[in-house]
Formats: C-alpha cells, sequence, structure tokens
C-alpha cells in the first residue's frame, strides 16, 4: 500500500514523499535500523562479522548513526535515545528522524526501508520527524530542483504502522506543510484577497466548503474592529468561513476555529518599536494558517467531527485613511472600543469573529493568534500560552494533546481584576489594558465577546524562529496544527 505525501497549489517543495507500507523490509533494500547502544542483537543479522565489531566499538562513542555501504544497498545503523517520560520519548525519537535526513542528502539515498528494533518507541513519530524536518520553502528560488533533504520513498512493515495510522499521519504531515507555506508567503504574494482565494482552493481540494465575504458584505454586517484596522490598507479585508461536516459527525453542535489573519502587521500609526520585527511580520496571520491546517487534517482524515473556521484577513498597515489612537470604533456585537494603540489591532478583528461564532451556538471554539509580545516573553518559544473558559475536561485533553505532540500548553489566569485595566472613560472598553500582563489582558478583551466554552492560544513564541530548532523550520513553523489535529483524533 503506498500513500503519497503531496504539495498542492504553490508547492514548496518540488518533490513528494512515498510512504510506503510493505509486508517486511526487503534486505535488499536501502535499511535505515533504529537501535539502542545497550541492544545490538536485532541488528546484528544485517552485518557480517567485522561490521558488527564496528557497530559495537561505534555503540561506546558518542555518535548518532553509523553508515554501512555496500554493494548492492546500503546500511545505516541510527542509535535513538530512550527516556522514560513518555512524551519526552516520542519528542526525542522525531528529533532523531530530523537528525536522519542530513544522511539520506550526504549519502544521496532516495528510497529507504525502516526495520524499529526499540520496542519503545512509535514509528510515527520518527517518520514524523524525518518529514518535518525535510521541510524547505524554495518558491522563490531561481533554480528550486537542488538537492532537498528528504527520501522519496520511506517503506514501512505494515506490523509497525497500520494504514489507517499512516493516513492520519499523511493528514497531518500535509497540512502542517501547507501551514507553513502559508506563513512563509511575502506580503507581495499572499494579501488578504490571495489568502480567501487559497483557502478557497484547498476547500476543493480536501473537500470542506468555504464561503469568503468580500468588504461590501463586511461592511453589510457592521464588523467594525476588522473594517477599521483595514482602513489603512491599500486591499480590501476578507472574511472566510471553512466547513467540514461529515455525516458520522459525533458532535451535535460544532467546534468552531478562529485564526487571526493579519497578512502583514506594520504596528500601524504605532509603527512597530522592536528592531527589526517588521522583517518577520509576515508571520502574523500565524493563526489562521493554524486553523487552515486543522481544516486540512481533518478533511483529509475524514475525522468524525463537525468543524468550523474562522479567519479575518486584513493587513495592518499606515494610509491615508488609517485609524488612529483615540479613535473609537464600534464592534461587530455593538460594544465600542477606545483604540490607545494601533498594534494592538489582532484582538479587533478577532473579537469580530468571535461575535460571529456565537451563531452556531458551538460546543467549543478554539482561537489562535500571534497576538501579543507579552507570550513571547513571558514563556519564549517552547510553549504556548493559553486561557480561558472552557472546563476542566477540555483544557486537560488539549495540555495532554500538547504533551504528546510537543507543542506545550501554559494556562494563564483570566482573573476580572485583569478586566479592570480595559476600562475606558469614553467607551465600553480600550484596546490595551498596560505595561503588564499584556497577553492575559489580551485574553480578557477577547473573553467579552464569548458567550460558550471558549479557549485563547497565544502563539507568538513558537509560530516564526529566527533560527530551526530540530525537525521545527526556520521561520513558519505550522505550530498548531498537530496539537489541534491530535486533540480532534481522540475527542
Amino acid at each position: 500500500m503506498t500513500l503519497l505525501l503531496c504539495r498542492y497549489l504553490n508547492s514548496s517543495v518540488a518533490m513528494s514523499f512515498n510512504i510506503n507500507l510493505v509486508d517486511r523490509p526487503n534486505k535488499k533494500d536501502n535499511l535505515l535500523i533504529l537501535a539502542t547502544t545497550n541492544h545490538l542483537n536485532p541488528v546484528f543479522p544485517y552485518l557480517n562479522e567485522n561490521e558488527r565489531a564496528y557497530l559495537e566499538q561505534a555503540a561506546t562513542s558518542d555518535i548518532q548513526y553509523v553508515f554501512f555501504p555496500k554493494k548492492t544497498n546500503s546500511l545505516l545503523v541510527h542509535f535513538i535515545d530512550t527516556s522514560d517520560d513518555a512524551h519526552y520519548q516520542k519528542e526525542l525519537v522525531r528529533v532523531a528522524g530530523n537528525v536522519i535526513t542530513n544522511a539520506f542528502t550526504h549519502y544521496k539515498i532516495q528510497e529507504i526501508s525502516l526495520v524499529n528494533t526499540v520496542k519503545k518507541i512509535e514509528i510515527a513519530e520518527y517518520v514524523e520527524g524525518i518529514v518535518l524536518g525535510g521541510y524547505q520553502f524554495t518558491k522563490y528560488f531561481s533554480d528550486s530542483n537542488g538537492n532537498h533533504k528528504v527520501p522519496h520513498q520511506i517503506n514501512i512493515a505494515a506490523q509497525d504502522l497500520s494504514a489507517k495510522e499512516l493516513n492520519g499521519l499523511q493528514a497531518v504531515l500535509e497540512a502542517t506543510y501547507k501551514a507553513r507555506d502559508l506563513v512563509n508567503e511575502p506580503q507581495s504574494y499572499l494579501t488578504a484577497t490571495k489568502l480567501g482565494e487559497e483557502i478557497e482552493t484547498l476547500g476543493n481540494t480536501y473537500g470542506f466548503s468555504v464561503k469568503v465575504l468580500d468588504k461590501p458584505q463586511i461592511e453589510a454586517l457592521n464588523m467594525g474592529g476588522l473594517l477599521a484596522v483595514n482602513r489603512g490598507s491599500f486591499g480590501p479585508p476578507r472574511f472566510c468561513i471553512m466547513e467540514w461536516k461529515p455525516e458520522n459527525a459525533k458532535n451535535e453542535k460544532p467546534i468552531v476555529l478562529v485564526g487571526k489573519g493579519v497578512v502583514f502587521d506594520t504596528g500601524g500609526v504605532n509603527l512597530k518599536p522592536t528592531p527589526n520585527s517588521l522583517a518577520t511580520m509576515k508571520c502574523d496571520m500565524a493563526g489562521a494558517a493554524t486553523v487552515i491546517g486543522a481544516m486540512v487534517a481533518a478533511s483529509k482524515a475524514n475525522l468524525p467531527i463537525h468543524l468550523i473556521a474562522l479567519v479575518p484577513a486584513t493587513d495592518n498597515r499606515i494610509g491615508n485613511d488609517a485609524y488612529l489612537p483615540g479613535d473609537v470604533i464600534t464592534m461587530y456585537d455593538g460594544t465600542t472600543v477606545e483604540v490607545l494603540n494601533t498594534d494592538a489591532e489582532g484582538r479587533l478583528i478577532l473579537a469580530d469573529a468571535l461575535h460571529y461564532a456565537k451563531q452556531y451556538q458551538p460546543e467549543l471554539v478554539l482561537d489562535f493568534a500571534t497576538l501579543t509580545g507579552a507570550a513571547v516573553r513571558s514563556l519564549g518559544q517552547h510553549a504556548i500560552c493559553y486561557m480561558g473558559t472552557a472546563g476542566a475536561t477540555v483544557k486537560e485533553q488539549l495540555e495532554e494533546s500538547g504533551q504528546k505532540v510537543f507543542e506545550r500548553l501554559v494556562e494563564f489566569p483570566l482573573w476580572r481584576e485583569y478586566g479592570k485595566q480595559l476600562k475606558s472613560n469614553i467607551a465600553d472598553l480600550k484596546n490595551v489594558g498596560g505595561p503588564m500582563a499584556g497577553m492575559i489582558t489580551a485574553g480578557k478583551f477577547l473573553e467579552h465577546f464569548t458567550n460558550y466554552p471558549w479557549l485563547h492560544f497565544d502563539i507568538a513564541g513558537p509560530a516564526y524562529l529566527q533560527a530551526p530548532d530540530a525537525y521545527r523550520s526556520k521561520s513558519g513553523t505550522g505550530v498548531g496544527v498537530r496539537l489541534v489535529f491530535d486533540f480532534l483524533k481522540n475527542y
């Protein structure tokens, strides 16, 4: 059985990954054997006497893998670290998979068969590390047909991975790639209009429905937050609605995902003050990329979950009609907001989307946004800041998913005292709460526009990296897609 991990739209990699399920690996194939340094016996049948002696010596050294070139095929033995922490073990395996991508490139291996001799590990996590570690965004290179880090084909024994597991793995890897592609696209290509078109194409490809509202339709709804942020833009906003509703959906009421879609954020009149920060602001739609990726994964894997995703999309620029500090705007739900900082724009467009979600009477709403620098300063790039009103069971399930996929969550409080910082002298609310606990006051602002179980995820830290972190690529990481997919498939 062969499943093709293919690329759609403007692919960043000019090749595909064939993940092939076989009855058992053939000794005539190029073999990649996973082993531990203290348990080499399962590897010995594949080696001659001299190779066994060399492997035993190598196992006592601080090396990660050994390569044995052969006349008809080659053999890699990869030493896998183990841990008593089950979640950390999964991450060690993903990181190991990422390491081996360089070996594929170095030794020009195009097809490999996996042999797993380590009982404590799952082959899916290893393949996940290989494929995510092999991601490259090459669309804008004049010659994009150079070497890539991944083999054309990975053969896996059916006893190590079922067809259903492989389908889910393929779905989440494709979706994470697509999320990364979207974040890495420059705003010169990915305008709000183009983002809507990309979503429509993805809906047609994967089978979820899409409706994209244009500016007159947004004006008819009086979405004051989205329209205010868009006032300085040269292009119109979009409000994108996606729906996946299989006949066998488990949930009577939908789960709604909301993603911040600021395709470029200058900060508006409150121009970004942090040095070099403007160079990365194409990533301010990473929340949108997360929920789009989640829709791709859910529909491709045919998850029995009724799912809706909402993406308000615009850029935030300085223009002739740009909104200004001191302006008072009327939101979609009628709330008046005093704007004190035009760089606190994400919460304005999210608030309109959160109010829009009320019409679905949702079972649960999850929003994702690169919302605050405060979240980055608090947790750095290794965790997601989250908060909200959903019950303890949902939070526990999400935190468990976060540990499993190593997109870990740290909950922050939404105490009413933080809401006092949002009181305005001239309007119902102001859009910033002051210099302290900015990630929490942003969450309190969003909470005002909800009346359902809801959680807010501030992904500003891990969404965009200045350097690769193992299989998390430099620039867009696609964070949140794997988290949401794992949560949904176990919901």
